[in-house]
C-alpha cells in the first residue's frame, strides 16, 4: 500500500482503525498488547524491523519479541511455506477493513 515511497493511508488513520477493531470481541487483534498492535501496524506500512524500532523508540530486540508475540497470538505457524509476516499483515488488513 505504498505510493511514491509513502503510505497511501495516513498512519494516524491506520492507528485509529486498528485500535477500534482490536477492541471488538472475536477479533484476533483483541489478544495483542498495544505494543504488539503498534508493531503490526508498522509492519502493514511495510517498515523493516529497524525502522519500526526507530519509529516507536524501542530496541530491535523489543520489536522482534513483539513480532514473535503477534505471530503466536495470531496462531501463525512456523512453517517453511508460510511467510508469517505477510500472514500477520493480511490478518491486520482483513480486520481493519472499513465495514468490518
Amino acid at each position: 500500500m505504498r505510493s511514491a515511497g509513502g503510505s497511501v493511508l495516513d498512519p494516524r488513520i491506520l492507528h485509529d482503525i486498528l485500535a477500534h477493531r482490536a477492541g471488538k470481541r472475536g477479533s484476533p487483534l483483541a489478544e495483542l498488547t498495544p505494543g504488539e498492535r503498534d508493531v503490526l501496524r508498522l509492519m502493514a506500512e511495510d517498515r523493516r524491523n529497524s525502522a519500526i524500532a526507530d519509529r516507536i523508540s524501542v530496541s530491535l530486540g523489543t520489536v522482534e519479541k513483539r513480532i514473535a508475540g503477534v505471530f503466536s497470538k495470531l496462531d501463525l505457524p512456523d512453517e517453511a511455506y508460510v511467510n508469517r509476516r505477510v500472514a500477520a499483515v493480511l490478518v491486520y488488513l482483513r480486520e481493519t477493513m472499513p465495514g468490518r
